[in-house]
C-alpha cells in the first residue's frame, strides 16, 4: 500500500515552493565565496527542478495528486507566454542586422532537424532503449528538450503538456537538457574571451556591433522606467487577461476540431491545452505591435520569468530523481544532438564571415533563452546583454510552432 504524503495541502505546497525559489535566487545572487563557487559548477535553474523532485521523491508531497502544476500549467504558461513576446521588437531585431538573424534561425533549424537526427542514430546503435510506452516514450520526451532548446522553460512545459509526456521519462529529459545546455554554454563563454582572435582570424566584420552597443546604451537611457503600481497592475492585467482570451478561444475551436477534423488528432490538433499554448504566444506577438509592449519598460518579461520559475518548481514535483542513473544513453543522444546544433552553428558562421558573437547568441537565444542568452552577449560586452534578450525573446516567440514541428519529426522517426 503507497504510502500517503505528509504534505497534502496546495497552499501549503505553493509555500515550500516559493520558499525555495526564494532561497535559490537568494543564494546565487550571493557574495558569499562558498556560494559563488557553488554557482560556477551548479546551474540555479537545475536546483529549481532538484529541490522540487526532493518532495516528490521522498514522499512529502505526492507530485501528481498536487493540483499545483495544473494551476501553474493553465494560469501562469499562457500568461508568461504573453509577458515573454510581448516585448518583441521585430524592426530592432531586424536592424541586427541580416547576420545575426540567419545564425539565429540556423541555431532554431539546427535543434529542429538535430532532435530527429540524434534520435534516428540512437536508435539504430541502442534500439532497445529509444522504445518506450505510452507516455513515457522516449520521442515524447525528446519533445521537451525541443521545447526548452528553442524558447526556454514555458515551451518546456508547452511540450511537455501537448504531447502527454510522462513523469519519469520528463526527469531524465531535464536532467540531459539542463547539462548538455550548460556544457555548450560553457564552450561559448570560452570563445567569447577569445572573440578578437577568433573574429580577426575568420576576417569577420565587427563594427555593427560597436553601433549596436551605442544604440543599446541610448535606449536603456532614455526608455527604461522604475515599475509604478500602475504599471504593475497593467502587467497582470494584460498577462491573465490575454491568458483568459486564450483560454475562451480554445475552448471554442478545440470540440470543433474533434467534431470536424478527425485527422487532427494525430498532430495533437484535438488537445485543448496545444490550443491554449498557440493562441497565448499568438496573442503575444500580435501585442508587440501595439503599445502594450511600451510595459516591458516596466518589466512585463521580468514578471512573465517569475512566472515560469513557479512553473518549473510544479515541474519538479512530478520528478523522480531516482530517474536519474537511467539516463547514460539519454545523454549521448543530447551530445549528438548538440553537436549537430553546434556544428551547423560555426559552419554557417564561417561561411558568411559573421562574428563570433552573432554565433554566441543566436545559439544561446535559442539552447537557453533569456535566462542565459543576456550571460553569453554579456561576455562579449555588459551593453550587449539586452541583444541576447532581444533574440532570446524572438526564441520564445517560435518556440512553441518550432518545438511542435520538432516532435512531430522525431514521432515520424519513432514510427
Amino acid at each position: 500500500m503507497t504510502q500517503a504524503p505528509m504534505i497534502t495541502n496546495d497552499a501549503v505546497v505553493f509555500g515550500l515552493l516559493a520558499a525555495i525559489l526564494g532561497a535559490v535566487f537568494y543564494t546565487s545572487h550571493s557574495s558569499h565565496p562558498v556560494f559563488r563557487r557553488f554557482y560556477q559548477y551548479v546551474p540555479a535553474l537545475l536546483l529549481c527542478y532538484f529541490f522540487p523532485s526532493l518532495l516528490n521523491t521522498f514522499g512529502v508531497v505526492d507530485g501528481h495528486a498536487s493540483a499545483a502544476y495544473y494551476v501553474a500549467s493553465r494560469f501562469l504558461l499562457p500568461a508568461c507566454l504573453v509577458l515573454l513576446t510581448l516585448s518583441m521588437d521585430l524592426k530592432a531585431i531586424m536592424s541586427l542586422g541580416p547576420k545575426a538573424l540567419i545564425l539565429f534561425f540556423t541555431g532554431t533549424v539546427g535543434i529542429v532537424i538535430g532532435g530527429p537526427i540524434a534520435l534516428l542514430i540512437m536508435s539504430a546503435v541502442a534500439p532497445e532503449a529509444m522504445g518506450g510506452q505510452g507516455p513515457d516514450e522516449v520521442w515524447r520526451g525528446l519533445t521537451t528538450i525541443a521545447g526548452s532548446w528553442i524558447g526556454g522553460g514555458a515551451n518546456q512545459a508547452a511540450m511537455k503538456e501537448i504531447f502527454e509526456v510522462g513523469g519519469g521519462i520528463f526527469s531524465a529529459m531535464v536532467t540531459v537538457d539542463i547539462i548538455v545546455a550548460n556544457l555548450w554554454m560553457a564552450v561559448l563563454l570560452v570563445m567569447a574571451a577569445r572573440a578578437p582572435d577568433l573574429d580577426a582570424k575568420s576576417g569577420a566584420d565587427t563594427s555593427a556591433i560597436k553601433d549596436i552597443i551605442q544604440r543599446v546604451e541610448t535606449f536603456e537611457r532614455e526608455k527604461t522606467r522604475i515599475p509604478t503600481l500602475r504599471d504593475l497592475m497593467l502587467i497582470v492585467a494584460v498577462g491573465l487577461g490575454a491568458s483568459g482570451v486564450a483560454h475562451f478561444a480554445a475552448d471554442l475551436i478545440q470540440p470543433w476540431m474533434v467534431e470536424n477534423a478527425p485527422w487532427g488528432e494525430q498532430y495533437s490538433l484535438h488537445s485543448q491545452f496545444f490550443w491554449l499554448v498557440v493562441f497565448a504566444t499568438t496573442f503575444g506577438i500580435v501585442l508587440s505591435f501595439t503599445k502594450a509592449r511600451d510595459l516591458e519598460q516596466a518589466g512585463a518579461s521580468k514578471i512573465g520569468s517569475v512566472f515560469v520559475y513557479v512553473l518549473v518548481t510544479t515541474i519538479g514535483l512530478h520528478m523522480d530523481v531516482t530517474k536519474i542513473a537511467e539516463t547514460p544513453v539519454f545523454f549521448a543522444l543530447g551530445v549528438i544532438w548538440m553537436l549537430i546544433h553546434a556544428s551547423l552553428m560555426l559552419g554557417v558562421a564561417k561561411l558568411i564571415r559573421a562574428p563570433i558573437f552573432y554565433m554566441a547568441v543566436g545559439s544561446q537565444a535559442n539552447v537557453g533563452g533569456a535566462a542565459s542568452a543576456p550571460v553569453v552577449a554579456a561576455a562579449f560586452h555588459p551593453s550587449l546583454a539586452p541583444v541576447g534578450v532581444l533574440l532570446a525573446v524572438m526564441g520564445y516567440g517560435l518556440g512553441t510552432y518550432m518545438a511542435y514541428i520538432c516532435g512531430l519529426l522525431m514521432k515520424g522517426v519513432a514510427g
